[in-house]
């Protein structure tokens, strides 16, 4: 349920005379907002600012959006925005303040500390219009004990390798999958990107044309949807999302799993997972163009365009993201877009070592997005999503990948 929580005892006739001392911020309900919430008497001692602090669930979140920032309203003055989600539409419309100079404006601040794959998330036309503060990568997932009763002495370093540990291990384990990973046509999409990326291929060229039916893109589409189709658990169902997939590999059910890191804690917790003792994890395999799996950021501040109180906006975004605050909300396990935070031991202390490692070794190549940048996001995951199901109910993925890259041209063209 939505609920605004003003931070600062005033009242409106006193926010209007303060004016520009009355920040207006508008986040989404996330643990990350819980810590900095729990740190925002230190801002206001800092800055003199009084902070109004609006906290909304995803889908009222976009509702308040969708009606504010359309109108023109400059009662929001910083706002957590999804990059992949809706911040290209954000862009495209004007609603996000350039902020190109403000990174610029701090060198103690360090915008060079972030890491590339989120910038260029947060990143339009050459104009920085956020600053990203939580991150996802994609990493392979795995049952160490698994492993070893079938002889394997080290996780899979490959796509192929994968394939083949994979195969052993179910073999060696009647009842198990050697693999399983998301299926819905929307919901692998994001999933499927690490792999599409790493036969070499991408959703759309240097050009913005469509490219799912590039010979890359139909081995990745193949690849992922037979690993499903012949080594995934029986029977499985072409809708799940990752708490469907995430259940089967913390059920015990299955040896490997390509999902988002941010979600480890679901397999390592003992109260929700039955292999929490045995979970290992290690990069993204790698494929023919070698290990690109996706390094996006799930979420971003950004200041409104029509706000009026852009400078002070941009002084709580600047604490917000500071290696500071970014260093107390990783230790409370929400993944930092900075790379300071990686290479310090205390930014790691409480992540599993290998997961921290993999994610490490993950970071130089991961590429900024896991869907296609584009204003319609879902409509556009609906058509690219389409051969990830067509290879896994066993038809022709690469005869999909063609009928899907003149529908998602089509539909690239209607957005221009």
């Amino acid at each position: 349920m939505a609920a605004a929580l003003g931070l600062s005892a005033c009242g409106g006739g006193e926010d209007q005379e303060a004016g520009s001392k009355t920040l207006r911020v508008t986040l989404a309900n996330h643990v990350w907002t819980d810590n900095i919430k729990k740190a925002l008497p230190e801002f206001e001692n800092q800055t003199g600012l009084k902070v109004e602090l609006t906290q909304l669930g995803e889908d009222q979140l976009s509702d308040q959006y969708n009606v504010k920032l359309n109108a023109g309203s400059g009662d929001i003055d910083v706002m957590m925005y999804r990059p992949l989600q809706e911040g290209k539409l954000f862009a495209k419309n004007g609603y996000l303040a350039d902020l190109t100079a403000k990174t610029k404006s701090n060198a103690d601040w360090a915008w060079s500390d972030f890491q590339a794959g989120p910038v260029a998330a947060t990143t339009y036309k050459d104009k920085v219009v956020g600053v990203p503060i939580i991150t996802e990568q994609e990493v392979l997932y795995y049952r160490k004990d698994l492993l070893q009763k079938a002889g394997i002495t080290a996780p899979p370093k490959t796509l192929d390798e994968l394939k083949a540990a994979a195969a052993k291990v179910s073999a060696a384990n009647p009842g198990v999958a050697g693999f399983v990973a998301r299926t819905g046509k929307t919901a692998a999409v994001t999933q499927f990107s690490s792999f599409l990326y790493s036969f070499g291929g991408d959703f759309v060229d240097a050009n913005g044309k469509a490219t799912v039916n590039s010979p890359a893109a139909k081995q990745a589409y193949a690849f992922y949807g037979g690993l499903i189709k012949d080594l995934g658990p029986k029977n499985v169902s072409t809708d799940m999302g990752w708490p469907e997939a995430m259940a089967i590999f913390t059920q015990g059910k299955a040896a490997f799993y390509t999902e988002a890191d941010s979600l480890y804690k679901n397999a390592t917790d003992p109260a929700k997972s039955k292999v929490a003792d045995s979970v290992g994890f290690a990069p993204f395999p790698a494929g023919p163009a070698g290990s690109k799996a996706y390094n996006v950021p799930s979420w971003a501040l950004g200041v409104n365009a029509a706000s009026e109180n852009q400078d002070n906006a941009w002084k709580f975004i600047e604490w917000a993201t500071s290696k500071t605050q970014t260093l107390a909300n990783q230790k409370a396990g929400v993944p930092g877009a900075r790379t300071s935070v990686w290479a310090d031991p205390a930014g790691t202390s409480t992540y599993p070592k290998d997961l921290a490692d993999a994610i490490a070794a993950s970071t130089p190549t991961g590429v900024g997005h896991d869907r296609p940048l584009v204003v319609k996001v879902a409509a556009a995951r609906e058509i690219v999503g389409q051969p990830i199901v067509d290879a896994i109910t066993g038809k022709d993925a690469a005869a999909s990948a063609d009928a899907a890259n003149t529908a998602f041209q089509t539909f690239l063209d209607s957005e221009k």
